[in-house]
């Protein structure tokens, strides 16, 4: 849309609340790709409302307060001052109105072809698009607290983490050497293996910690899931999984709806664990000097299906650094894999 490019770098400020019990805060407002993008003055995104959805109240008000369509408890209001803005939003709304279709001017092969158009567009392009988009612009902050609702789901059937102050030490320790900045959870229950959660944290089912002799398995299991959250985030799969309104309503409000993270958390962790490519795997194993060969082996006790990952262990020959000491290791065990 050209009126895009030309409100591009706009920007004001305005008054905004997300309920009519909130208080107004002041805040940055800014037009993105197909968004109003609303900001805390300290260029935090607090929410993302669709150009397409954007309601006014009233046309001659003085401020002008505007909402999204469906919600008219959350409101934006910009005083007259922000007068450009304020023509930029009506501008965009009166474009996104004029583009829509008319009954009756249109012939009916034209009309059947449009339809066709604007359901193939809806079906293989805006889901693929919508989700990238949100992958650019839903804050770090609000990726982590959908993990924290997720693990919360979780504990509900696997109870709560393994979390004591002898075991703070050995779990940070096996973070710093994996690379997973979200921290790591030992559950008794309700994984299969290991999980990255949005945000970052890794969880890991306890028979992992119980089972194995050396803690390389365990690290092993954490680089595979930090390489499928390079390859696939734990957030984009979320998004895909959950669809088109999902991912509408988390550009828009800043949340996912709470039956959407119920029935992602029922699925992911009965699912399998993706495979993940050998190559990225051993790179990941080199980066973090850690041996694939005990983890290929806990994966095929015969090693005949990771052949490949004894075979190119980056460690092979050498004597890497140990993860943890055998002492924090096995307090390890013994308090979380009992």
């Amino acid at each position: 849309m050209t009126a895009l490019k030309k409100y591009a770098r706009l920007e004001a400020t305005g008054l905004w609340r997300q309920t009519p019990e909130d208080q107004r805060r002041e805040v940055v407002v800014s037009i993105g790709d197909a968004t109003l993008i609303i900001s805390s003055m300290n260029d935090t995104a607090l929410t993302h409302w669709s150009l397409a959805a954007i309601e006014r109240a009233g046309t001659s008000d003085d401020p002008a307060t505007f909402y999204p369509d469906g919600d008219p408890g959350e409101t934006l209001q910009l005083q007259a001052d922000e007068a450009q803005m304020i023509e930029a939003i009506e501008t965009l709304r009166r474009a996104v109105i004029k583009s829509r279709p008319r009954p009756g001017r249109l012939r009916w092969l034209g009309a059947t072809l449009s339809t066709a158009a604007v359901v193939a567009l809806l079906i293989f392009w805006l889901p693929g698009a919508l989700v990238n988009h949100a992958m650019k612009v839903v804050p770090w902050v609000t990726r982590t607290q959908i993990g924290n609702e997720l693990l919360e789901r979780i504990e509900r059937v696997a109870g709560p983490p393994c979390e004591t102050s002898d075991t703070q030490r050995p779990l940070a320790q096996l973070a710093a050497r994996t690379g997973a900045t979200g921290g790591i959870a030992v559950l008794r229950g309700g994984v299969r293996t290991s999980l990255a959660l949005p945000g970052g944290k890794v969880l890991l089912n306890r028979a992992l910690v119980e089972d194995f002799e050396e803690p390389d398995v365990v690290a092993g299991y954490i680089l595979a899931e930090e390489v499928r959250r390079a390859n696939q985030s734990g957030m984009r799969d979320l998004l895909s999984t959950a669809g088109l309104r999902a991912s509408i309503t988390l550009l828009t409000t800043g949340d996912l709806p709470a039956r959407v993270l119920d029935r992602y958390a029922e699925t992911v962790v009965a699912a399998a664990r993706p495979k993940v490519p050998e190559q990225d795997l051993l790179a990941a194993f080199a980066a973090a000097q850690v041996r694939s060969t005990p983890y290929a082996y806990a994966q095929d006790i015969s090693g005949e299906s990771t052949l490949a990952l004894i075979e190119g262990d980056p460690m092979a020959g050498q004597t890497p650094a140990p993860i943890m000491k055998d002492a924090d290791w096995l307090r390890l065990q013994a308090i979380c894999g009992g």
